[in-house]
């Protein structure tokens, strides 16, 4: 059974009842369903055991991307492209597979740019909702 989405300083997080793997592929599945496509996509586990030769658990990061809102961000202010894509992150979790999502307003609270409260807030929304749906 999965963990309802909760609140962390900087993301939202939800644990899912499920293998890694599964629920990696639902996550870009869901992330899809919300007009999200994944631009990168980091293998921790792998990059830390080649680069370090650590072991490590299952733990990917996606780069997320909704071009449209993108678009309206990157016409508000060049530089906002620091703070993109938004990240989401998959790892095997005490007691499940966490899922996270970067919360967006947080982020971008940063820039202090005027108009990007609304963008951020509309993305933000459709990250949960693709969190919520794994």
């Amino acid at each position: 059974m999965a963990v309802a989405t909760q609140k962390e300083s900087y993301g939202f997080k939800r644990i899912v009842d499920m293998p890694f793997e599964s629920a990696l592929e639902k996550t870009r599945e869901a992330l899809k369903s919300e007009g999200f496509g994944v631009l990168t996509e980091i293998d921790m586990k792998a990059k830390l055991n080649e680069k370090l030769d650590k072991d490590f658990r299952n733990y990917v990061i996606l780069g997320a991307c909704n071009p449209g809102f993108a678009f309206e961000a990157l016409e508000k202010d060049l530089d906002i492209g620091l703070l993109l894509p938004c990240n989401v992150i998959v790892y095997d979790g005490d007691g499940g597979t966490v899922v996270s999502t970067i919360d967006p307003e947080t982020a971008m609270s940063v820039a202090a740019v005027p108009g990007l409260e609304p963008i951020a807030k509309l993305v933000g929304e459709k990250l949960r909702s693709a969190l919520d749906s794994i």
